[in-house]
C-alpha cells in the first residue's frame, strides 16, 4: 500500500517542491570569478567577465597539447599535486576543474554515521578549498564522482555532510561554483539532487549513453530544467557485454576506429545546441590503464598522440588536421580476428599481422608487446597498473608482422601494436586469445 501511495503521490510532492523552487546559481557576477549567466533559460560560463564554453579533457598532463589543439579545460578527480596542475594549467591559460573526493555511501556505517570522519573529512576539504580559492587557473569544484543520490531517509546523514559541505564552499569561496558528477543519466538521482542540495550545476560521465541524453533530458525538463556539463565522454568502455569473446575478454578497436566513433558521437549526439549545455570533456587526455594501457588512452605511455588528438582539434577548432598519422585498419592473429574465441597451445608457433592504412609501411616505426589479460576486477574497478610484457616469447617484430610462442601457462593473454611515425604520433591495436593445453 505504501508503494502504491508513493507511485501515486510522488509526482505531485515533486510538481509542488519544484513550482516553489527556481534553478539554483552561482554568487553574482560582481563577486565571482566564474559564475553561469542565464539569461531566459540559456546558462553559460563566465571566466573572468567573459564568455567560456568548455572544451576540455578529462585528465592533468599533455596540457601544451590541449592548448595547441583548442581546448580550454581540464579536470582531475581528487587534490593529488594540486598545486603543480593548477600551476601548469595557468601557464597555457587552461581552467581547472578541481575534484573534491567523496567517500562512497552505499554503505553508511563505514563513513557518514561516524560523526568524528565526517568531520575530519569536512576539514580537509575546506582547508583544500580555502588553499586554492584564489588560484587564477580554478574554474569550479566538483564534490564527489559518481556518488549515488538515494531517496531513502537512512541517507539523510550523507545528505547532511554533502550539503554543510556546499554550503560553506559557497561561504568561503563564493568566485566558483560548485557541481557533482553523475555516472550516465540517472533520473532518480537528478531528482534527489534538485530536491535535495544546492549545488550550481550537473555534471554528467556519460559513455554509450550519450545516445539517448537529448530524449533524457527533454523527458525531465518539467521539473529540471538547469545546466548542466558532460564531465566525461568518448568511446564505450570496456563493460559492454556485446564487445566481450567467449572467456570474458574485451575486444578492442584500433586507435583509427575510436577517432572514427568519437567524431560520429559528437557530431550525432553531443547537445551543443542546448541552450543548457556547458561544454564537455573528452576521456582520457593522457595514458590510461584501464583494462589495456590504450582502451581510453588519447596518447600513449611516452607521449605519443593517437588520431584521436587530431579528432578533438578538429572539433574544438573546426580545423581539419594537416598531419595523416599512422592509422591501422585491423590486426590478425593467425588470420583470425579479436570475436573469433583464439586459442593457442602451450608454446605454439603463431603470427599476426596488421594492415595499415598507408600503403608505404617503411615510413612508420613498429613496437609489439605480448602480456597476460588483465581481466579481473575486483568491486568492478580495473587494475591502474598495467601488465608487465612478456620478453622472449617474440620474434621479428619490427615490422607489420611478428611471430611468437604461445606462453606456456594456461590462462588468457592479449598481443599488442604499437606503430609510430617520426612526428609524435602513435597507432595503436591488440588481440586477445587464450591459451589451453588441448584447444
Amino acid at each position: 500500500m505504501r508503494k502504491f501511495l508513493y507511485v501515486i503521490f510522488y509526482p505531485f510532492f515533486l510538481l509542488l517542491f519544484f513550482s516553489k523552487c527556481s534553478d539554483r546559481h552561482p554568487s553574482p557576477k560582481g563577486q565571482a570569478k566564474v559564475y553561469i549567466n542565464s539569461d531566459r533559460g540559456r546558462y553559460q560560463f563566465y571566466r573572468n567577465g567573459k564568455p567560456f564554453i568548455i572544451k576540455g579533457g578529462a585528465g592533468f598532463t599533455h596540457l601544451k597539447e590541449l592548448k595547441a589543439a583548442g581546448g580550454n579545460t581540464i579536470r582531475v578527480w581528487d587534490t593529488t599535486k594540486l598545486q603543480h596542475i593548477l600551476d601548469s594549467a595557468q601557464v597555457y591559460g587552461l581552467g581547472v576543474i578541481v575534484g573534491l573526493p567523496m567517500p562512497s555511501n552505499q554503505n553508511m556505517d563505514l563513513f557518514y554515521n561516524n560523526k568524528n570522519l565526517v568531520s575530519k573529512g569536512h576539514k580537509h576539504i575546506m582547508a583544500t578549498v580555502n588553499r586554492y580559492k584564489n588560484h587564477p587557473a580554478l574554474l569550479c569544484w566538483c564534490l564527489g564522482n559518481e556518488l549515488p543520490f538515494p531517496y531513502k531517509p537512512t541517507f539523510n546523514k550523507f545528505y547532511n555532510a554533502f550539503n554543510q559541505l556546499v554550503d560553506d564552499i559557497h561561504r568561503n569561496d563564493p568566485g566558483h561554483p560548485v557541481t557533482t558528477t553523475l555516472m550516465s543519466f540517472q533520473q532518480k538521482n537528478i531528482v534527489n539532487i534538485r530536491s535535495r542540495t544546492n549545488i550550481d550545476f550537473i555534471s554528467f560521465n556519460i559513455f554509450g549513453s550519450i545516445k539517448t541524453l537529448k530524449a533524457d533530458l527533454e523527458r525531465i525538463k518539467w521539473f529540471w530544467s538547469g545546466p548542466y556539463l558532460i564531465t566525461e565522454w568518448g568511446i564505450e568502455g570496456p563493460w559492454v557485454s556485446d564487445s566481450q569473446n567467449a572467456w570474458g575478454a574485451y575486444v578492442e578497436n584500433t586507435s583509427e576506429k575510436k577517432a572514427e566513433q568519437i567524431l560520429d558521437t559528437y557530431r550525432k549526439y553531443m547537445p551543443v545546441t542546448d541552450p543548457r549545455f556547458l561544454g564537455s570533456m573528452i576521456f582520457y587526455w593522457g595514458q590510461k590503464q584501464e583494462l589495456t594501457p590504450t582502451w581510453f588512452s588519447l596518447f600513449d605511455r611516452n607521449g605519443h598522440k593517437t588520431s584521436s588528438v587530431d579528432i578533438m582539434q578538429q572539433i574544438w577548432t573546426g580545423k581539419p588536421p594537416a598531419k595523416h598519422p599512422p592509422a591501422i585498419k585491423y590486426m590478425l592473429l593467425d588470420g583470425k580476428g579479436g570475436n573469433d574465441n583464439i586459442l593457442l597451445s602451450p608454446r605454439q608457433l603463431s603470427s599476426a599481422r596488421i594492415l595499415m592504412s598507408d600503403k608505404d609501411t617503411a615510413l612508420y616505426s613498429y613496437h609489439w608487446e605480448l602480456m597476460k589479460e588483465d581481466w579481473y576486477k575486483p568491486n568492478n574497478i580495473f587494475n591502474e597498473k598495467p601488465q608487465k610484457p612478456i620478453k622472449g616469447s617474440l620474434l621479428n617484430d619490427r615490422s607489420t608482422s611478428v611471430k611468437f610462442s604461445a606462453p606456456v601457462n594456461e590462462g588468457p593473454y592479449r598481443l599488442f601494436v604499437y606503430v609510430y611515425d617520426n612526428t609524435g604520433y602513435v597507432a595503436t591495436a591488440n588481440t586477445p586469445f587464450y591459451v589451453v593445453d588441448n584447444p
